[in-house]
């Protein structure tokens, strides 16, 4: 698979995750190619990933959080694909599975070895740049002993990846028209890509060992 990275280097139904801590699955990884970005008037081009989450929990009510379909939830966070000393992602990900990347691990990490892996999502409230409210997840959190042993709940969705070098149509459409469309407008999808083998699920090697 090609998203490996280094030190270097919706619907108008869709219904938001409420702010609070919540479990969660990782189910889906997507390569969206490169993006722009500003931060603080200077304007980027990178190389950006998006993990997506499944999430099993309650609301304060103590109501299932579930679509109207009665699936559960989900929610996403787009990362510069990156495990620079700075980046997010490097940061995230060792929050996650509470320990360094060790420097093997920084000359190239497979992402799809966190796919099924179980976390605490620290949801919150954000206004965008564009003066909106949006739910977003402030940190990715490891899984208590408290709660692995009382039992994880049944996984709902198939773990996913799609690779902009070697792109899954099957999975592309299934994204939302506004996903589609920044995926789309990137070089890499200009380029072209060949569409993975039907029968190669990608996963074959795949770590069982959790957290990653």
């Amino acid at each position: 698979m090609g998203l490996t990275v280094k030190a270097s280097g919706g619907t108008s139904s869709f219904k938001p995750v409420p702010p609070g801590m919540h479990l969660a699955r990782c189910y889906r990884i997507v390569d969206l190619g490169t993006q722009e970005s500003t931060y603080k008037g200077v304007a980027k081009k990178l190389k950006k990933i998006m993990l997506q989450f499944e999430v099993h929990s309650e609301d304060m009510d103590g109501t299932p959080l579930v679509t109207d379909k009665g699936e559960p939830m989900s929610i996403s966070k787009n990362f510069t694909a990156s495990l620079g000393e700075n980046a997010n992602l490097r940061k995230d990900l060792e929050n996650w599975r509470s320990r360094s990347f060790t420097a093997a691990e920084l000359e190239g990490f497979q992402l799809k070895n966190i796919l099924g892996a179980w976390a605490m999502l620290s949801v919150v409230r954000e206004i965008g740049n564009d003066g909106n409210e949006y739910t977003n997840i402030a940190s990715i959190n490891p899984v208590s002993s408290q709660i692995k042993k009382a039992g994880l709940p049944p996984a709902h969705n198939e773990l996913e990846i799609f690779d902009l070098e070697n792109p899954d149509m099957a999975i592309f459409e299934n994204f939302s028209n506004k996903l589609q469309e920044k995926i789309r407008a990137t070089p890499e999808w200009q380029q072209g890509g060949k569409p993975a083998p039907k029968n190669d699920s990608g996963f074959d090697d795949m770590d069982s060992d959790i957290p990653f």
